[in-house]
């Protein structure tokens, strides 16, 4: 057999999570899957999967495995890729990580015009909150929020990371619309549950000064589409991304409040590897980007070694 094809099912198998899922995915047949995952196995003399009839999981050489695969996978679709640079025409798999809400609500409709323009390639877009290793774990390119720290990496800026306070129509007529900052302090807030943000307090300027102001509330969730759902259902005020917020807040469905104090934004980029992995379908990917959501500061926007520290 071959073995960047047994890798490549056995990856897809790990992903989704059993060989029928994987068979379907790959249109092949769930005993072809069990082939390849065995010969794998064959190969290294130990177990990948630990497999029962309602479920499998990664055994402790096959989750070493798995990541070491996905890299060779990876390195595999560069060279492949690399050979579309003759013709300029993009071709091969682009591998993409982005925040959860960035990617679900601004990214993904670029992406989706991406494929339509250049049908050459395929897109893996995998959406988390977690911090990856964009060479480690075989990105070709990743989105960050936050400041910027020296590293081998090249970033593109990209528009900033926004946040706004906003509620329902029903909440603001139920409860009355708070026009300082400290009136929030008497409201249902919202609350966002996550690793990088562990305070209640949201930041606004007033006079020049960053004011932190601390917020209360029932509900505290760690998913931003509930977050939004909550608002969008009367039960509060939310601080939300502006991204997530803008559709609901053109139809009238959310309002802002406090729209007189200017929220802090976070720097967002484009982070990928400056060197010979700028392959067609990456430039065109990263074009494509800054063309529509990079940063309007042409120096802002300029190429730079470093990566985010958050």
């Amino acid at each position: 057999m071959d073995r960047l094809a047994s890798m490549a099912t056995f990856v897809r198998a790990a992903d989704l999570g059993s060989f029928a899922a994987a068979a379907s995915a790959l249109a092949m047949s769930p005993q072809m899957v069990a082939k390849h995952v065995a010969y794998l196995e064959a190969r290294l003399g130990a177990r990948l999967l630990n497999r029962t009839t309602r479920r499998q999981s990664l055994t402790e050489v096959g989750k070493v495995y798995y990541e070491r695969c996905k890299l060779v996978l990876a390195e595999a679709d560069w060279a492949d890729a690399a050979g579309s640079d003759a013709t300029g025409t993009p071709r091969g798999r682009l591998r993409v990580n982005a925040p959860v809400s960035f990617g679900t609500h601004t990214l993904m409709p670029l992406v989706s015009r991406y494929l339509r323009e250049n049908p050459g390639v395929d897109v893996e877009l995998i959406l988390t909150d977690r911090f990856v290793d964009l060479v480690e774990e075989g990105f070709e390119a990743v989105f960050r929020t936050g400041p910027l720290a020296d590293s081998s990496l090249a970033a593109r800026a990209l528009r900033p990371f926004c946040l706004l306070a906003c509620a329902s129509p029903a909440y603001l007529s139920e409860r009355g619309t708070p026009h300082d900052l400290e009136e929030l302090e008497a409201h249902e807030c919202l609350g966002f549950v996550g690793a990088r943000s562990p305070s209640t307090d949201w930041t606004f300027m007033r006079d020049g000064r960053e004011v932190a102001i601390p917020t209360s509330g029932r509900l505290r969730v760690n998913n931003a589409n509930a977050l939004l759902a909550a608002a969008l259902d009367g039960f509060g005020i939310a601080f939300i991304a502006e991204d997530l917020a803008r559709s609901a807040l053109s139809a009238g469905r959310l309002v802002r409040i406090l729209p007189d104090f200017d929220t802090l934004s976070r720097p967002m980029h484009l982070l990928f590897q400056a060197d010979r992995r700028q392959t067609t379908k990456l430039r065109s990917f990263i074009d494509l980007i800054v063309q529509e959501i990079g940063h309007g500061d042409a120096e802002a926007a300029s190429e730079t070694l470093r990566q985010p520290t958050s």
